[in-house]
């Protein structure tokens, strides 16, 4: 299963054992790691991106969950630039491109205090024990969430009833009075250009989920790949 992983730290050294624990799991074969990053909250409340991954089929975290995350965590304040720019560039704070509620956010921001450190992963696991013993044994407070599909089925019955409202006033267009019709031709444009928003974001938002799923696949494929060349 996909996962959002979040674990958060006393202090850096923790949080850079914790992600070299991750990647052994990964390179164990006990779990996949498709993104990661380690991040500190600053005293300002802003989040800064110590380090992520910027290698690999999936590349920097841009448009990736794990992005998203950044983001959010960031809050109000933001995202300062840390060691890697890929990774801060990607941290966007839409909910929906981070495919979790936002109960995980606050929960996690709750504990992710200034001056403490988070590793933030979007793994696959089949059973979580392997990596809360790991986690735990560094001494950090694990949180996690499964992932959902990209949502559409809300944003679909938005452009459904913006374009139901687009269509009645289209309608009384042909009936109003001159004096009013340019009011009202005016909120048809605006109408109309909130709708094609929503349709390109929507469609942005797709694509970027397909990209990303072939990257996991490639992932997996190079996994195979290996495990066969070292078995032969």
């Amino acid at each position: 299963m996909d996962r959002m992983l979040v674990v958060v730290f006393d202090n850096d050294a923790k949080a850079y054992e914790a992600k070299k624990a991750l990647l052994q799991l990964d390179r164990e074969g006990s779990i996949t790691v498709y993104a990661y990053a380690v991040l500190a909250k600053n005293a300002n409340g802003t989040v800064k991106v110590e380090q992520g991954d910027d290698s690999g089929p999936i590349g920097t975290l841009i448009g990736t969950s794990v992005g998203t995350i950044i983001g959010l965590l960031g809050g109000p304040v933001g995202v300062a630039v840390g060691a890697s720019a890929g990774a801060a560039a990607g941290a966007t704070i839409d909910l929906d491109d981070a495919r979790i509620g936002d109960d995980f956010i606050d929960d996690v921001s709750k504990k992710l205090t200034p001056n403490k450190i988070a590793v933030v992963a979007e793994i696959e696991e089949d059973w979580t024990t392997p990596v809360d013993l790991r986690m735990e044994q560094i001494g950090g407070i694990v949180f996690r969430r499964a992932l959902s599909e990209v949502r559409d089925t809300i944003h679909d019955e938005n452009v459904a009833a913006m374009k139901a409202d687009l269509e009645q006033m289209k309608a009384e267009v042909a009936k109003t009075h001159t004096d009013h019709k340019a009011k009202l031709q005016e909120k048809i444009n605006q109408l109309d250009t909130k709708i094609q928003a929503q349709l390109q974001k929507a469609k942005e938002r797709r694509e970027a989920a397909e990209k990303q799923a072939q990257a996991k696949v490639q992932v997996l494929r190079a996994k195979a790949d290996a495990a066969k060349a070292k078995a032969s």
